[in-house]
């Protein structure tokens, strides 16, 4: 069964009203809630916490087209180990508010 993608606005892949370009389908997971989120912006408005960065070898990313969970390791890579979706390239920009140093 795929996991779930929680945010706003968001389509099947996971892109919602605050990333929305076409590579924008990864989700990330939040350290405290353990659900995965299109982006921190949707978790901070959603949830009565704030975003909380995951370990970077727990399976912190989840690819929104295909569903598969990856590491930071696979992650960085920039595409899906999988089905070789091509992800954002500017997601590094946050990698720090997503992932433990």
């Amino acid at each position: 069964m795929r996991e779930k993608i929680w945010g706003k606005a968001i389509d099947e892949e996971g892109r919602c009203i605050h990333y929305h370009q076409e590579n924008d389908i990864v989700a990330l997971k939040c350290g405290y809630c353990e659900k995965y989120f299109s982006c921190y912006h949707c978790h901070d408005e959603l949830e009565n916490h704030q975003f909380m960065a995951t370990d970077k070898d727990d399976f912190p990313v989840l690819c929104g087209h295909c569903g598969t969970k990856m590491n930071f390791n696979n992650y960085s890579k920039g595409h899906c180990v999988k089905c070789d979706f091509a992800f954002n390239p500017n997601c590094h920009r946050h990698w720090h508010v997503y992932f433990k140093a």
